[in-house]
């Protein structure tokens, strides 16, 4: 959906993006990650073309990225930008007309959303009348309501409880699998994982990390397993000097035991356990793979250091 090539951005003395390429696949939920002042939002807003790059190329859809895509892009920004004094209702109708809307079907998808999102007497409320959550709703459905091919959301789950963040992180997944493509920007890695197919990783203005999530933390395995188990015998095998493992963590629990090893490069996990087995029964074994918390730390902190 989106080829970001070579993007450099330089602000006075400060340079947010240097030479940073990425593809963004066309029907993904893609997270764009990275910590704040990473440069994340300078790359959103040069897609929005609120502001230019100093050299480089951005493709949408396989075109080179023109004012008329605009219409294709749904963009809910950090910074929320609702006017305070105007009503709801209206002012939703006037951001679906700019988006290219025509007054009668606006009216009729802004109230499927106001009624999807259970919202249906807001439409006469003012914004400053609303909640920071109550004020997010309403942004998210200025996003969407055009039904955008792009959709670009910066932090959107901020300021919302857990039952809130819940329904729009459903709509997102709604709205993906009817065939948009979502870029999802954040510092956050809870709903990484459970909602984004890829990811580029940003610091200090350079990509630092890019690809499908499931392909980055194949990468990221190291050889770490949890074993649950009873001793059969009285030998404390894991006390034993072996070149096969390293013991990483042991806790003793009532009957079962609970411990953590890493296996020796060019070691299986079949033959520790050829190893073990004569002198434990093993309830239990499970590959240990790092979070994307734990690759978006891990590489930040390298970076940093």
């Amino acid at each position: 959906m989106l080829e970001i090539e070579n993007i450099v951005k330089q602000y006075s003395n400060h340079r947010a993006l240097d030479d940073v390429s990425l593809s963004v696949p066309k029907g993904s939920i893609f997270g764009l990650l990275g910590p704040n002042g990473a440069g994340k939002t300078s790359l959103i807003r040069i897609i929005n073309q609120i502001t230019a790059p100093d050299s480089g190329e951005i493709y949408f859809d396989g075109e080179k990225l023109q004012p008329k895509h605009i219409e294709r892009i749904g963009y809910l920004p950090e910074e929320r930008g609702l006017y305070k004094k105007m009503r709801i209702g209206e002012q939703l109708l006037y951001l679906s007309q700019l988006k290219g809307l025509s007054r009668s079907t606006a009216v009729q998808k802004i109230r499927y959303w106001f009624e999807k999102l259970q919202i249906e007497s807001w439409w006469d409320k003012k914004v400053e009348d609303l909640s920071k959550g109550m004020q997010q709703k309403v942004q998210f459905v200025a996003t969407v309501v055009h039904e955008p091919d792009l959709i670009i959301l910066d932090e959107p789950f901020s300021g919302f409880d857990p039952l809130n963040t819940q329904i729009i992180q459903q709509e997102i997944i709604e709205l993906n699998r009817k065939g948009a493509t979502i870029i999802y920007s954040t510092h956050r890695m809870e709903s990484v994982e459970e909602m984004c197919d890829s990811i580029a990783l940003i610091n200090k203005s350079k990509k630092i990390l890019d690809g499908p999530v499931r392909d980055i933390k194949k990468a990221y395995q190291n050889q770490t397993y949890r074993i649950l188990f009873e001793r059969s015998g009285e030998a404390d095998v894991f006390n034993q000097s072996t070149a096969l493992f390293t013991v990483v963590e042991q806790q003793d629990r009532y009957e079962v035991q609970d411990i953590t090893i890493k296996i020796a490069p060019h070691t299986s996990l079949n033959e520790v356990l050829l190893y073990l087995l004569p002198h434990i029964t093993v309830h239990q074994v499970l590959e240990i793979i790092p979070s994307m918390h734990d690759i978006f730390i891990d590489n930040v902190t390298k970076l940093t250091n």
